[in-house]
């Protein structure tokens, strides 16, 4: 018998979910632990930590105990709060950055402050703590404007405001109502970029990168982006946007020159830098960095890459990327997010799920990725969470994946259930127009 790896993931979406199913199509053979998991993850072989966790120290030392080889962090909030830090004082290896280097997105006025001091392409900007100097510069500069509050936000913080109106109102939910709590202490105000958004990946040890097909993700929760901003209904990959001249200069322009800064920061980055850029018409500007995979580009990107992905993200823990083999697995990868009815705002639990097995099991280039799904008394899936379920496709072509994805969405039924029906068709019409 082969050697058996032991692998610790830490999150319980979609992503995590995408990154054990990319890490199971390896040949390798590993046995795969979650905290704190979701019923999806532990459907597909994942045992979930039974231990009560209180700190990151607390799962530092059942890592130690468990004998666990690597450790991959998903969402951002461990990171930010020195997850990577905890694990490496015990000497285990971990996937994900340090909290030092996690500020790039923990604070987007660190961010801001690093890319004007290294020219890095971003939108102009300034920082506020008071309210009175914050209305001060939106009068100066009046609308369309944006205003970021700096800390974590779970994706919901930046506001568009195309009125005057809209700039105050944000403002009153920031400093007055206090909408984002402790997020909202810093507030960045910047100028509105023009152009199309897409999201690139750059898996790093530090200094050595590997950079993954371009997605692009669907932000608002109505078709044609509509209505409320949400964490994102769905995603494709690549984005045709991005061709291999624009992807030169994300690279020469964005990440070479941030990983470059971070290193003379002595924040060296580690993990997976996410750089969420516009293609404006002076080229790409980043909007904002992440310190961890996309929620849910991952579970649009992953499907289509065929490699050892246990050796990719142990060689970046360890300081020394490894030449991995990368092969496409399709040329198209789409995911289309299923939410509860009410979503982004208050939503009802406890809807029972129908459909999970036809629509997977029917098809062999479909997943189905758990995010805010419980078992009931009855061992049956319900509803938990805004984001319940991301059904991905991947295909030779566009037009394909995409109705293998709405195919899978069809099959699959919760009361209340809704989705978006135009994931990638901003793609689509890319590639169309390059015909």
């Amino acid at each position: 018998m082969d050697f058996m790896n032991s692998v610790l993931i830490v999150g319980s979406s979609g992503r995590e979910h995408a990154i054990l199913k990319a890490l199971l199509r390896s040949d390798r053979p590993l046995c795969m632990f979650a905290y704190p998991g979701n019923p999806g993850l532990e459907r597909d072989g994942c045992m979930l930590v039974d231990k009560p966790i209180e700190n990151w120290q607390d799962l530092a030392d059942w890592a130690t105990e468990n004998q666990i080889d690597l450790t991959i962090v998903g969402p951002e909030v461990p990171l930010a709060e020195g997850i990577v830090d905890a694990f490496k004082k015990e000497g285990l290896n971990i996937f994900g950055p340090s909290k030092d280097a996690a500020q790039i997105e923990s604070s987007k006025a660190f961010a801001k402050d690093l890319m004007k001091k290294y020219s890095i392409p971003t939108a102009a900007y300034e920082v506020f703590e008071k309210k009175a100097d914050a209305l001060a510069y939106i009068n100066e500069k009046g609308a369309p404007i944006v205003i970021k509050v700096s800390g974590l936000a779970a994706g919901k913080g930046a506001i568009v405001c195309d009125t005057m109106d809209e700039a105050l109102a944000a403002l009153d939910e920031i400093f007055d109502k206090k909408s984002f709590g402790k997020a909202g202490e810093q507030v960045v105000i910047e100028e509105k970029m023009v152009g199309e958004e897409a999201s690139i990946f750059a898996v790093t040890d530090g200094k050595k990168y590997r950079i993954l097909p371009a997605a692009q993700d669907h932000k608002a929760i109505g078709d044609n982006d509509t209505g409320p901003n949400t964490g994102g209904m769905g995603a494709y990959a690549p984005a045709p946007i991005i061709d291999s001249v624009m992807m030169k200069r994300i690279e020469d322009e964005i990440v070479l020159p941030t990983l470059k800064a971070m290193d003379k920061e002595k924040c060296t980055f580690r993990g997976v830098l996410f750089c969420g850029v516009m293609i404006t018409k002076e080229g790409p500007k980043v909007i904002e960095f992440n310190c961890r995979f996309g929620d849910p580009e991952t579970q649009a990107i992953l499907p289509i890459i065929s490699c050892d992905w246990y050796e990719l993200f142990m060689s970046c823990a360890k300081g020394r990327l490894a030449d991995v083999k990368f092969d496409m697995t399709a040329k198209y990868g789409v995911a289309v997010i299923l939410a509860s009815k009410g979503y982004p705002g208050v939503y009802e639990k406890g809807k029972v799920i129908t459909g999970l097995d036809d629509a997977e099991h029917a098809r062999s280039n479909l997943d189905i990725y758990h995010s805010g799904t419980v078992l009931n008394k009855k061992d049956q899936f319900v509803t938990s969470g805004g984001r319940v379920l991301a059904v991905s496709a991947w295909a030779d072509t566009l037009s394909d994946a995409i109705g293998l994805a709405y195919e899978g969405v069809v099959e699959i039924n919760f009361e209340g259930k809704q989705f978006r029906r135009d994931i990638g068709a901003k793609g689509l019409r890319a590639l169309n127009r390059k015909k």
